[in-house]
């Protein structure tokens, strides 16, 4: 799908046509000598959120988790509906919706970041398939936001994406001619917009913000007017940086695509080759970029004949978060076509990691959606059936 942020179409290949629909928040979403990690303790935690369906492409996706071990994300009910949940420590689940949010299919409550006290930005779609942002608290009361200049048509408006520990919200939104656009609004609830210069503003062309640390640093990506994806960084005061992966290809839906920035302002995202495949890369503070593979990733070009990508890499290597400490969690496809996680630390070990209930058969498996700052990776599996479910997965 094209409506959302690149950031997360590799949640939209794990959870089929329904989560894809809701989250295409349209993220895509030169091999590094790594070594494979050692095996070492882990300790996986399933749950699913109370109301989840069991059905194909239904149940629970973990999204995000903070410093305190607390997760949040959407399940899917019957009939491909989304609400949001709040998992704390202990296990306890608490599940929310909008009351504006539509309830037919693909439409609903979709959180997609928490920060540090425990607030959480997300978006919601009406009736008419229109997006709408909301901010939560901890407490639980929701404040609801549309960006001014963003369309009101059928997929168009406002589509949170990320959230600091100041509660400043990052992300995208569509105008009336189909062209995305960048913006920041505070905690206070002030909204800035932004596009980087080189962006095209053709349909679905544009600037897609997805990452915010503590800073205000921000990362995400632009589409240019041939259709390629340039990643970028935007200072706290507003410069803009451009940057692209070494090996990033420049045929139409290729480039790079960072998906993540920390508080050291590191990025971490992904690239497509001339091949379309994925693979991941670190851009360090000073500008420097390190690009590398999972061991047992697949570059078989079948594998993307598998399903119609739109730009969205079904084989290779796919990061999704960095911790503090420059830890990567994220997920790779094998040669069997199975998806499996994996974390790489800051200094370049990769180890791969499989939820013992995952599923084995092509786009079945594991995927590592988010990393805190002790290590604990929050994110989802496709069991045999093809039923999605959340786990969190301590060192």
């Amino acid at each position: 799908m094209k409506e959302l942020n690149q950031c997360w179409s590799g949640i939209a290949r794990m959870s089929g046509s329904a989560a894809g629909a809701a989250l295409a928040l349209s993220i895509m979403l030169t091999l590094a000598v790594l070594a494979t990690g050692s095996a070492q303790a882990q300790t996986f935690t399933n749950f699913d959120a109370p109301g989840a369906g069991t059905g194909l492409h239904e149940g629970t996706i973990a999204i995000g988790i903070n410093t305190a071990g607390t997760i949040t994300g959407f399940y899917l009910a019957t009939g491909n509906v989304a609400h949001g949940y709040v998992r704390a420590v202990s296990g306890t689940i608490t599940t929310f919706s909008i009351a504006a949010a539509g309830a037919a299919s693909n439409q609903g409550t979709f959180p997609v970041a928490i920060n540090t006290a425990g607030t959480i930005a997300g978006m919601y779609f009406d009736e008419n398939n229109l997006y709408h942002g909301f901010v939560r608290a901890a407490g639980g009361a929701i404040t609801k936001f549309n960006v001014g200049r963003a369309g009101t048509g059928k997929h168009q408006g406002t589509t949170p994406i990320g959230i600091n520990n100041a509660g400043v919200v990052v992300g995208t939104y569509k105008d009336a001619t189909d062209v995305y656009h960048g913006f920041l609004r505070s905690a206070t609830g002030t909204i800035t917009v932004f596009s980087v210069g080189k962006a095209g503003g053709g349909t679905y062309q544009g600037t897609r913000a997805v990452g915010i640390n503590t800073a205000g640093a921000i990362t995400g990506t632009y589409q240019d007017s041939s259709n390629v994806y340039h990643g970028f960084l935007r200072s706290p005061t507003g410069a803009i940086t451009v940057f692209n992966a070494p090996g990033a290809g420049t045929g139409t839906d290729q480039g790079t695509t960072p998906i993540a920035i920390n508080t050291a302002g590191v990025i971490a995202g992904v690239y497509t080759d001339s091949s379309t495949v994925a693979h991941g890369f670190v851009r360090a503070a000073d500008g420097t970029i390190t690009t590398f593979d999972a061991p047992g990733a697949s570059k078989d070009a079948w594998l993307a004949t598998l399903l119609p990508s739109h730009g969205i890499p079904d084989q290779g290597t796919i990061p999704f978060s960095i911790s503090t400490s420059g830890t990567i969690t994220g997920t790779f496809v094998d040669a069997a076509g199975t998806l499996e996680g994996f974390k790489r630390v800051a200094g370049g070990t990769i180890s791969s990691f499989t939820d013992p209930d995952s599923g084995t058969g092509a786009l079945q498996g594991t995927v590592g959606l988010s990393i805190n700052a002790a290590g604990d990776v929050a994110g989802s599996y496709v069991d045999a059936s093809n039923v999605l479910h959340g786990f969190v997965r301590t060192p």
